[in-house]
């Protein structure tokens, strides 16, 4: 499991990264074209999409690697045992979260995928949406990762 989580780790690395490279590039054609008199009304969308897609690609990613926002003042205090149940505990209340995530993700792309994008028609917003549901289900596989690694933890200290 360990070989697949490092593979989709960085296919969504990656992706995260494109997403980003295509913000950076759209903002400085924004910032040029503006210099030059010239409107490109469709760098502001293409821009804030990718960034979209960058940042959830991204936070998932950082679920991955236990870097997200988090408290950890109990953690820090717990040894053992009690830290692996209270790990265990974050991993199913994340889990729990990130399924709604995910169920709820499925149904703003269904809702917005036949909306058109203002700027360049050909595009739906369906496609700026799914990641919803892509990120809500690496967060799912990621965690449940972590959650297997701490069950294994409190079989050994009972073992």
């Amino acid at each position: 499991m360990k070989k697949f989580i490092s593979i989709l780790e960085k296919i969504q690395m990656s992706v995260g990264i494109f997403f980003l490279v295509i913000f950076f590039l759209t903002i400085l054609i924004q910032i040029t074209t503006r210099h030059l008199g010239i409107s490109v009304i469709w760098t502001v969308e293409v821009s804030t999409n990718a960034f979209i897609w960058s940042i959830f690609m991204g936070a998932a990613v950082m679920v991955n690697r236990r870097e997200h926002f988090n408290f950890n003042i109990i953690e820090r205090n717990l040894k053992g045992k009690r830290k692996a149940y209270l790990s265990i505990f974050n991993n199913i209340v994340l889990i729990l979260f990130n399924i709604a995530i995910f169920l709820y993700g499925i149904e703003v792309v269904k809702t917005f995928w036949d909306y058109n994008w203002t700027s360049l028609p050909q595009l739906k917003m369906g496609y700026v949406w799914i990641v919803l549901p892509i990120m809500a289900s690496t967060m799912i596989i990621y965690t449940f990762s972590h959650l297997l690694n701490h069950i294994k933890v409190i079989k050994s200290k009972e073992g």
